[in-house]
């Protein structure tokens, strides 16, 4: 009999690109302003991709410091899962190229596109990899230029939206007490395509052959955020056999702040034990879970032991939580 197996997190990294853009830039393009963008989304800033700078820069960046915070060898990685929904090219994936940057010439790569969700999922995927066999350490990877997909004119997106990157270094280990283990012990994913509408770009390869612009009802999207959320929430801590209460740390996607406050509020959880990144990262996609992560652990306030509750939702819609003791 197969011994079972979990996936431990044993390492996180992030990369931020260094153009600051600032609400009060923003405002003198068009017309908006700081007050009204913090009042709306609590964003202040978000960092902005330099010309030439791909997706797979970014992902590569965030990598190596996950890495050497693992202390592990980029050759010992067997599988790249990269979430994104802005790759380098239409192909080959985004991972392949991680992996041809990190000098490796064995194991997998490829990308998972989930849009804000991505994260989740690619960890998802991992956990379920590594537990099966399919080798024993993973980088999984959010990575996004997301600026590339907004029309500048449309102050209802462009002011949402910022790029960067973050990964985490999986490693499969013998299972114990769910109790006590740690890494991820409980994920669930879903998607509901009939909502395409209310958030999605307006191109693509097979469609316009044109890269499009990304296209939002910001309230219904809000609506079905807050409920979805809270939901898949508590689908996962059931099915790990935990309760609200025991969870240290809620990392969440980073839409809107709003959101962040009424899915703590919907969970009975104060808005302190919820990591709150929104404000300088604006929303990064794929990339917006692992980021907050890191800056969580780079600060100190995620400590060997505690229970994370990681959650997103995207366009799709797809939406997901993965409950990881640290």
């Amino acid at each position: 009999m197969s011994m079972a197996l979990r996936s431990r997190v044993i390492g996180c990294g992030s990369y931020l690109p260094r153009r600051v853009l600032t609400n009060g830039a923003l405002a003198a393009e068009i017309d908006t302003s700081d007050e009204w963008i913090i009042e709306r989304t609590g964003i202040r800033q978000r960092h902005i991709a330099d010309d030439g700078e791909l997706t797979s820069d970014l992902a590569t960046a965030a990598a190596r410091v996950a890495l050497a915070r693992a202390g592990v060898d980029a050759r010992e990685i067997d599988l790249i899962i990269v979430a994104t929904t802005t790759p380098d090219d239409t192909f080959p994936a985004t991972a392949t190229q991680v992996q041809a940057k990190l000098g490796l010439d064995r194991g997998a790569a490829f990308d998972v596109q989930a849009v804000c969700s991505g994260f989740i999922y690619g960890l998802t995927v991992a956990d379920s990899m590594l537990r099966a066999g399919h080798g024993k350490t993973a980088l999984v990877i959010g990575a996004e230029t997301f600026s590339r997909l907004l029309d500048w004119e449309d102050r209802t997106t462009c002011v949402l939206f910022g790029d960067g990157a973050g990964a985490v270094v999986l490693r499969a280990e013998a299972a114990g007490d769910i109790r006590t283990d740690r890494g991820v012990l409980a994920s669930k994913i879903h998607s509901d395509g009939r909502y395409r509408d209310m958030l999605y770009v307006d191109g693509g390869v097979s469609s316009t052959r044109t890269i499009g612009h990304v296209r939002m009802k910001g309230r219904e999207v809000f609506r079905h955020a807050v409920e979805n959320l809270a939901s898949v929430v508590q689908e996962v801590l059931d099915l790990a056999g935990f309760a609200p209460s025991d969870v240290d740390w809620v990392v969440p996607h980073q839409a809107n702040r709003r959101i962040l406050e009424a899915t703590a509020k919907k969970l009975h959880l104060p808005i302190e034990r919820v990591v709150v990144t929104v404000d300088r990262h604006a929303n990064t996609s794929a990339a917006s879970v692992p980021l907050a992560l890191d800056v969580a652990v780079s600060d100190g306030r995620i400590k060997p032991g505690d229970l994370l509750m990681l959650e997103a939702m995207g366009g799709g819609f797809t939406w997901g939580g993965a409950l990881v003791r640290w």
